[in-house]
């Protein structure tokens, strides 16, 4: 379900679901910057989302219904602290 912000854009609800650290769903997903199979770099209505592990591979990607699902060993997942900028590239970014 879609709701409005203060903006006046409609913006996707962001929700993570990690199950036993080999299956990941995204949902809020507006777009992937980048990935391989050791890291996923993609914007969310939340902030820029970087997972990393091994063996990454996205199962399903809907820009549309901003949907994402990701299987493969996931180490980790972090958010960027400035949730609406996106500035630099992305090895700026990533070593910041």
């Amino acid at each position: 379900m879609a709701y409005e912000d203060r903006g006046g854009r409609i913006e996707v609800p962001h929700h993570v679901v990690l199950e036993e650290r080999e299956h990941l769903s995204v949902s809020g997903v507006e777009e992937v910057e980048s990935f391989d199979e050791s890291t996923i770099v993609m914007y969310t209505t939340q902030g820029t989302l970087i997972v990393r592990g091994a063996d990454l591979h996205i199962e399903k990607l809907s820009l549309d219904g901003g949907d994402l699902k990701v299987d493969g060993d996931i180490t980790s997942l972090t958010y960027e602290d400035n949730k609406n900028e996106r500035g630099g590239g992305l090895f700026s970014r990533l070593f910041r």
